[in-house]
């Protein structure tokens, strides 16, 4: 096969074609440009990732705030510098949406793709039914009525559907949307840490953990994995990018810097200024932290932070099951349904509707096992990233790449041994429940596959056109 045929299969401009033209190999060149640009496409992978130092507070009471510090110093380096250098690499090399999806089956065909899509998904819109949930937490303190029965679920209810409209108006609303709440919501944060400049000692910084307290390191590594996760969603929005080969690697640099620092700073000025029990730093700390070193109204203003970011990660995580949906349906790994864009804002409304339903559902169940099985599928999702990514060098490397991580075969698989060693160790330590639930959905995923499998080659609804695997 000549390189320009193999390139144009694989979603890359041949010479001489203009790349921003070129669709996916199974769809129309868009009618529409691209919109998202730079500083929108920062702050999205910013709330796919984070949306604050939010969460970050169990792992001082884990480990003991010098373990917590290096924790957050470290775990960028061993997790998230790896994911986002593969996405940055094969979000360049295949902008098309899909993303992960596209990856897998380009590099072992549509199983692996359909397994991928299944895992990645689930795991995505079960965590996006937390979100509507904590802002109605957070709004319960306000409006005591929201505590519990039917007041509560009507206004999870009305959260979600309201913050799924906000998505359906297109990404450009839900990019800038993003940059503003992450201002409002980072800023208390930055003024904590000016104002416990002059309370800080230093010596703090060093300790181990107070005598008595049991270290838990279980909590401890699933509170880095959570909060340092998911760089590679914002792949599935890679054909909604304005010139995604220059605009993707420079997001994602400037995420991960923005991202530690978010973490980092807040943790360091509040571990320095404030001397409470371990055992306090629960999630939601630091709002009683900012109480301790300005006030009241900085401890509000932090709870209403809350909220907005909860609202950022609803809004990213969103637009990412969404457009993985149409990247599916465009690989005929779904029905050409899949793929249906809304007349008046060209955004997947198929995608929209369906992801806000299974949240709806999700939203009103027990999420302890359930969050956790979600964890388990990314897990095995990112193991099958890693190897699609090597093995995508090896099988295609003659595939123009935009961006490339200046590393040779031998050292891109020591680059993924690290993440997926700490992958292992993250599974190893489930639960039984965990290991059912998770093995349920995945058998359910397969024949999901094998389903749409029949239903394309029996014609039973429409597909786009897409070749099969055996004739690559």
């Amino acid at each position: 096969m000549q390189l320009e045929e193999l390139q144009s299969r694989n979603g890359v401009a041949p010479p001489g074609v203009d790349e921003e033209n070129l669709g996916h190999p199974s769809e129309q060149p868009p009618k529409t440009p691209k919109k998202l640009t730079l500083i929108p496409l920062i702050f999205l992978i910013y709330f796919e990732v984070a949306g604050g130092p939010y969460g970050e507070e169990p792992a001082v009471q884990a480990a003991g705030p010098l373990l917590a510090l290096l924790g957050f110093l470290l775990f960028p380096f061993i997790w998230s510098v790896p994911e986002a250098l593969i996405t940055a690499e094969l979000s360049t090399a295949f902008p098309g949406n899909g993303g992960f999806v596209i990856w897998a089956e380009r590099a072992f065909g549509p199983f692996f793709g359909s397994l991928m899509g299944s895992w990645k998904f689930l795991s995505g819109v079960i965590n996006i039914a937390a979100f509507p949930v904590l802002c109605v937490d957070y709004l319960e303190k306000i409006i005591h009525p929201l505590e519990s029965g039917w007041p509560r679920h009507i206004s999870i209810l009305i959260s979600t559907l309201i913050l799924s409209f906000v998505n359906y108006t297109g990404l450009a609303i839900v990019g800038w949307a993003a940059v503003l709440l992450g201002v409002i919501s980072l800023s208390p944060f930055i003024i904590m840490s000016l104002i416990a400049i002059p309370k800080i000692q230093p010596h703090r910084w060093l300790s181990l953990g107070q005598k008595g307290v049991k270290r838990d390191w279980n909590l401890f590594f699933n509170t880095l994995f959570w909060n340092l996760n998911f760089w590679d969603n914002v792949s599935t929005l890679a054909g909604e990018v304005d010139k995604p080969q220059k605009t993707f690697p420079r997001a994602l640099l400037v995420a991960v810097v923005f991202t530690c620092l978010a973490y980092l700073v807040p943790l360091f000025a509040v571990i320095g200024a404030v001397s409470v029990d371990q055992r306090d730093w629960g999630s939601g700390f630091h709002a009683d932290a900012a109480e301790m070193i300005a006030g009241k109204w900085l401890k509000v203003w932090i709870e209403v932070g809350a909220v907005l970011s909860a609202i950022g990660l609803f809004e990213a995580q969103l637009s990412s099951c969404a457009y993985q949906l149409e990247g599916m349906a465009n690989l005929a790994i779904l029905p050409k349904l899949f793929g249906s864009r809304s007349k008046w804002f060209n955004t997947p409304w198929v995608g929209i509707l369906l992801s806000t339903l299974i949240t709806i559902g999700m939203s009103y169940m027990d999420f302890t096992d359930i969050i956790s099985s979600a964890n388990f599928l990314y897990s095995l999702g990112m193991l099958l990233e890693f190897s699609s990514f090597v093995w995508l060098r090896r099988k295609l490397p003659e595939i123009k790449r935009p961006y490339r991580v200046p590393l040779r075969i031998p050292g891109l698989v020591l680059m993924c041994l690290i993440p997926s060693a700490f992958l292992v160790v993250i599974m190893v330590i489930a639960t039984k429940i965990v290991y059912l639930v998770s093995g349920l959905m995945t058998v359910g995923a397969i024949g999901w596959y094998f389903l749409m499998k029949f239903c394309r080659e029996n014609k039973v609804l429409n597909y786009s056109v897409a070749e099969d695997e055996e004739e690559r």
